[in-house]
């Protein structure tokens, strides 16, 4: 009887405690009161459903405080990080995250661990104006998830969202050449518009990189240059608005950027950008 009686009196000192943190707006660790897992386990997800994600968050690390080592804590420690993404705590997303990968590298919940990672980077992810560095971790954690995984859903996820970040990240270099260019500063736009059409090829931002790179060349009276670029710009664009603008530039210049072979074209481009196919 003396047992059953202790039992009771959990449930509502704990209510008191989850009512204290909240009341005070803050995250804090609940006092230690044994309850049998499965039910702290339940209350947590309860809280998770009802979006109240900083008393989940207390009830899931309460279930590992109380039940380290166990399947449990394991599965709270996931959803713990969870209840943080979702509450826009990215950065306590990623380190909950890495904790359970430095203590369940091959753990069944590896895969979503990785990919919680990337989707706390990826919503990061600021404008094309703003400094890239979080869109260059959301990149290299959503390669991380397609090496590691790629017959899942978690990697088709995460290719859908590359293509993103490469848009992304090729707009911010569009961004910055076409600043240098505006200011005259040819040379430095011209390693820009290069690396876009090096690295990012495949995304929206390509065709206008070789009708900038066409423009630059002009300026720099690098006719043969300019020439190469507008040639693979209409080879592979060549119905774009930005190969007839390139096309009106260089025939007003006495070139002729369609006439040319294809060996001519693959060695221009070559020159053109290192490494280029």
């Amino acid at each position: 009887m003396r047992s059953v009686s202790k039992s009771i009196l959990v449930f509502p000192v704990l209510a008191v405690l989850l009512a204290a943190c909240q009341s005070r707006g803050r995250t804090e660790r609940v006092a230690y009161v044994e309850r049998p897992v499965e039910q702290l386990y339940k209350r947590a997800t309860d809280e998770l459903d009802d979006h109240d994600y900083s008393n989940a968050i207390l009830l899931f690390n309460e279930v590992e405080r109380q039940h380290p080592y166990s399947e449990w804590a394991r599965r709270s420690s996931l959803m713990s990080a969870y209840a943080s993404y979702s509450s826009r705590k990215y950065d306590d997303a990623i380190l909950t995250s890495q904790r359970y990968l430095s203590l369940n590298p091959a753990g069944t919940g590896a895969p979503y661990a990785y990919y919680l990672i990337s989707q706390s980077y990826f919503d990061q992810i600021m404008d094309v104006g703003r400094d890239q560095k979080t869109t260059e971790l959301a990149r290299a954690a959503l390669l991380d998830v397609v090496r590691r995984f790629p017959e899942t859903d978690y990697a088709r996820d995460a290719t859908i969202k590359l293509d993103m970040v490469y848009d992304q990240l090729a707009g911010k270099e569009m961004t910055v050449g076409r600043y240098y260019l505006r200011r005259n500063q040819h040379l430095s736009a011209v390693n820009r518009f290069r690396t876009v059409v090096k690295d990012y090829e495949t995304t929206s931002h390509a065709p206008e990189a070789l009708h900038r790179l066409v423009e630059t060349y002009l300026s720099l009276g690098l006719k043969q240059e300019a020439l190469a670029a507008g040639a693979v710009l209409g080879y592979n664009y060549p119905d774009s608005t930005w190969y007839r603008s390139s096309y009106r530039l260089l025939s007003g210049q006495g070139l002729d950027p369609e006439a040319t072979t294809e060996s001519q074209r693959r060695t221009w481009l070559q020159r053109l950008i290192p490494g280029g196919k």
